[in-house]
Order: structure tokens, then C-alpha cells, then sequence
């Protein structure tokens, strides 16, 4: 799958696996239809990172979500 491209299906996947990533027990919080396309690079960037990362620290995964909230619609 190449998440390159901006769409819905792309963005649905990067949220859903950063959800899986950062062990959100709230899934409420990572519903992809509560993010904006317009924000896609900014996610997938987001996504890149998390992926390069690996294993957060509390700290890392706390910041990661407070993150992830400026980009909610």
C-alpha cells in the first residue's frame, strides 16, 4: 500500500495504525472521520516518525496524542 497519495482510505489507515502503535485504549479519540485530509502531510509525517521510532516512552506517547489533537477537525 503506498500511503504517498492523499485520500480518505490512506488516512484511515495511517490513523488506525498509530492508534494500534501508540496503544490508544480510547479508540474514540483516533476515529478517522474526526481528521481532516487537508492535514494528511502532516499526519503521515506524524506516521513516519512513529514508525522510525518504534518503542515511545510514556512521555513520547503522551506527546504523540496531544499532537494528534491539534489535527482533529
Amino acid at each position: 500500500m503506498s500511503l504517498e497519495e492523499k485520500s480518505e482510505g490512506n488516512l484511515a489507515h495511517i490513523i488506525q495504525e498509530m492508534s494500534r502503535m501508540l496503544k490508544v485504549v480510547n479508540e474514540s479519540i483516533m476515529d478517522p472521520n474526526d481528521y481532516d485530509i487537508d492535514k494528511y502531510d502532516e499526519l503521515k509525517s506524524l506516521y513516519d516518525l512513529l514508525k522510525q521510532k518504534g518503542t515511545l516512552t510514556v512521555a513520547e506517547t503522551q506527546a504523540f496524542i496531544a499532537e494528534l489533537r491539534e489535527y482533529r477537525k
